[in-house]
């Protein structure tokens, strides 16, 4: 068992809160490098959410300008 597929067990039933941490955990990312890799961030959660099962974009902060 990977250490992804420990994850997802894991995280089963609780896809909102993992898509907050993605988000906070972005965020923080974002904020550190002052926004320079803000397109590689974005596409690093997209795939998280995937990967756990949380693809609802609605939930998501509108975009940052």
């Amino acid at each position: 068992m990977t250490v992804m597929d420990k994850l997802k067990q894991m995280l089963k039933g609780h896809e909102d809160k993992a898509g907050q941490g993605i988000d906070k955990a972005g965020d923080f990312v974002d904020e550190r490098t002052q926004g320079k890799y803000s397109d590689q961030v974005d596409t690093g959660q997209d795939k998280l959410r995937e990967q756990f099962g949380n693809t609802d974009r609605s939930q998501q902060d509108p975009p940052q300008s």
